[in-house]
């Protein structure tokens, strides 16, 4: 099939994947970044998220708050894939203005919604490609109303920023 097929934006200017090769871990986000994010700079665990890709994990334990970054680079069909396989099913579904020039949108297949403060925020990078961020803010934050597709959609904005400066655009 195609790409982009299900209904997914094109992806008009796309970074190359070379900017995917690295570690989510080193390079995602910067120490300054993290420290905007949790207020200290979290360690982050690095794992493969089911075959599709590298993925970090951070925690704060303290306030409650995470931080998941991954990097899809399976099955190589980009929004597409999400929009033909999660949108059906999410509970939460918003196509979100597009961060620095790249589709986006924020879903959560949990049933109770961002209730439990869990959003995912998935950025086309290229018609094959995503990039995910997913915040769980902390429990002060939850307690106020605070908006995880929102939050995590500034952490994509982080990400891309620093693939984009990878990439030399």
């Amino acid at each position: 099939m195609a790409l982009p097929h299900s209904g997914a934006p094109k992806v008009e200017h796309p970074l190359p994947a070379s900017v995917l090769s690295g570690q989510p871990c080193q390079e995602a986000l910067t120490s300054d970044q993290l420290s905007q994010i949790f207020g200290t700079v979290p360690q982050g665990k690095p794992d493969t998220l089911g075959g599709i890709g590298p993925e970090c994990k951070w925690n704060n334990l303290d306030s409650g708050a995470g931080l998941s970054v991954f990097y899809v680079t399976q099955p190589h069909d980009g929004l597409s894939g999400l929009y033909q396989n999660t949108k059906p099913q999410a509970k939460v579904w918003r196509e979100l203005s597009p961060i620095q020039g790249f589709p986006a949108v924020a879903n959560s297949t949990f049933s109770s919604g961002t209730q439990t403060g869990f959003c995912q925020v998935s950025v086309g990078i290229s018609d094959e490609l995503t990039v995910d961020a997913s915040l769980t803010p902390s429990d002060a934050k939850r307690a106020s109303g605070a908006d995880p597709c929102e939050l995590s959609a500034r952490v994509a904005d982080m990400v891309v920023s620093n693939l984009k400066r990878k990439a030399g655009a």
